[in-house]
């Protein structure tokens, strides 16, 4: 997956207290981290009434569920894999 250009907290109770807390500032510093906070909207919105399945966000308007920070950590790597590979132009 490319870098997104939109990115969408869901900040419902169930997933901001099952990780959407953490989420935030670790996506604000990567997005800091690589000068992306121009080109990427980052928004939180109110429950996305998936509560079973979260915390959740949406990548380009595609629900990501489970993602806990752990799992943030690993989609936020996929992306600056991907930027270094385009940069290198290699592919993985």
């Amino acid at each position: 997956m490319s870098t997104p250009t939109s990115i969408v907290l869901c900040m419902g109770s169930s997933c901001f207290s099952r990780g959407n807390a953490q989420n935030l500032p670790r996506i604000q510093a990567f997005l800091r981290s690589h000068a992306l906070e121009a080109c990427v909207s980052l928004r939180g919105c109110r429950c996305g009434s998936a509560c079973a399945d979260g915390p959740n966000l949406w990548v380009d308007g595609q629900r990501r569920s489970s993602m806990t920070p752990e799992a943030l950590e690993r989609l936020l790597e996929s992306w600056t894999s991907e930027a270094r590979a385009a940069e290198t132009g290699s592919i993985h």
